[in-house]
């Protein structure tokens, strides 16, 4: 990692360059937290892997290690070479807390260079997540908030406040979209409450106020999110579409550079603005991210000097420009969650949570295959099928710790920095997390049934203590 950031040249876009087209690349990291230390000790599995080399893909811990922190070199590099490189960083909260855990001040410093240096962050956006990778379709209502801000906590206590200032776009954790309507309805609130501007949706998981697919321009075009709630409430939030596809290829490959190359400017309200390639792929997992993705971003970005009128540009970058020419979210397309065009048409005329969901129950009894488990980067594993021993508990534990903690958090804001608090609530989050519902049963299950035994330990003792 340089010890000082070279200043670059103005970025095309900032010097008024007319774009054709832009491209925006996300990497997302993460690794859980499980129950799997010393006598049982919360440890992240980054370091379980270094401990059990044998196992599994156990070997590739450093390789991983290693990805965590290697934009820290990249970046300064391109820029030193006169390049205008772009990054968008979604580390999720399990993976900040565990390297900082592990005593890992390689990959925390190199972090901190990414968020706080005054020549990275113009070129690095960090998004925020879910704390610790929950996926929200079946996430419980009242913790989508407190995922959300526990991941700003974790951040901000490594990088500070003016660094979180700067988080303006969110990440779904699998790209996992909700589509039953109170819950969406209830994570778009939370985002805005929190501060949050814009979120990334992968394509297949929205359709237009008509049920169709977006369309060809829509993909790489802002689009606008409306939240519709059972009892007819509404709120949206700004949207940028990633193409379907999850083969980690598409980043480690940088296709998006060179899909914006043959891209043009696209109509937008009265105007006509830069079409946007935007892609996240996990940043560590497989060959082609651990081994040619540093090569191919280096090359994209070099080649990128001599392509006039295409840009590296961030999310919010991407927005910003489109708001200094006088594009805002008022011209973007209205997009919901998939599937909502039929409920909203069997709903009809009634409204409220029971009619909602008497209308759920008809559409599903009429066949064709019709839900209301949201839909993510793959619609071949499910979160929910199969694991009713790891979602039950969830929702249990859940409704423990509020029913424990909501009333007197009200009444003193002061408990949630108590450890009987902020242990209980660890575990509840810890509990969310979607690897327990990945992998399959066995290990991870095993995870899941020893979180929620300590959590609901945890409740208990809150309980007697109350």
């Amino acid at each position: 990692m340089m010890d000082k950031s070279p200043e670059p040249p103005a970025h095309p876009a900032a010097a008024g360059l007319a774009l054709r087209s832009a491209f925006a690349c996300a990497l997302h990291m993460h690794q859980p937290t499980i129950p799997a230390g010393p006598d049982g000790a919360l440890i992240s599995h980054l370091q379980y892997m270094l401990e059990h080399p044998g196992e599994g893909d156990n070997h590739n811990a450093e390789p991983f290690a290693h990805c965590y922190r290697r934009l820290a070199d990249l970046m300064p590099q391109l820029v030193g070479e006169g390049c205008e490189p772009r990054i968008m960083l979604d580390y999720s909260g399990n993976l900040l807390w565990g390297v900082e855990q592990m005593g890992r001040s390689d990959i925390v410093e190199a972090l901190r260079y990414l968020a706080c240096d005054p020549a990275m962050t113009p070129r690095v956006e960090w998004l925020g997540t879910f704390w610790s990778h929950a996926v929200a379709p079946s996430t419980p209502i009242p913790d989508l908030k407190l995922q959300i801000q526990a991941w700003q906590h974790q951040f901000a206590a490594l990088f500070g406040d003016a660094a979180l200032q700067r988080v303006r776009g969110f990440s779904p954790p699998e790209m996992h979209l909700p589509n039953h309507p109170d819950t969406l309805y209830a994570l778009v609130r939370a985002l805005k409450q929190c501060g949050y501007r814009w979120l990334l949706l992968q394509e297949h998981s929205v359709e237009n106020p008509d049920g169709s697919p977006l369309s060809q321009a829509q993909r790489y075009l802002p689009n606008r999110l409306v939240a519709r709630s059972s009892s007819g409430e509404t709120l949206s939030i700004t949207a940028l579409i990633k193409t379907q596809g999850s083969d980690t290829k598409l980043v480690g490959q940088m296709q998006p550079f060179y899909e914006a190359l043959g891209l043009d400017q696209l109509p937008l309200g009265d105007q006509q603005v830069p079409a946007l390639v935007a892609q996240i792929a996990d940043g560590e997992n497989g060959g082609v991210m651990m081994n040619e993705f540093p090569a191919a971003f280096i090359q994209a970005h070099q080649r990128l000097r001599e392509q006039p009128g295409i840009a590296a540009l961030n999310g919010s970058e991407y927005l910003d420009l489109l708001a200094a020419s006088g594009v805002g979210p008022e011209a973007f397309p209205e997009i919901q969650a998939v599937g909502q065009q039929r409920l909203w048409q069997q709903l009809g005329e009634r409204s409220g949570p029971d009619a909602l969901q008497a209308a759920i129950a008809e559409l599903k009894a009429a066949g064709g295959g019709f839900a209301m488990d949201g839909a993510s980067w793959t619609n071949n594993l499910s979160w929910v099928a199969g694991y009713a021993n790891v979602l039950e508990p969830m929702q249990q534990l859940s409704a423990r710790f509020h029913q424990t903690y909501d009333d007197a958090v009200g009444c003193d804001p002061a408990l949630t920095q108590t450890p009987q608090y902020q242990q209980a609530l660890l575990h509840l989050l810890l509990l969310e997390t979607s690897c327990f519902r990945y992998w399959g049963q066995g290990a991870w299950t095993d995870y899941a049934r020893e979180i929620h035994r300590r959590g609901d330990q945890l409740l208990n003792q809150s309980g007697r203590a109350a």
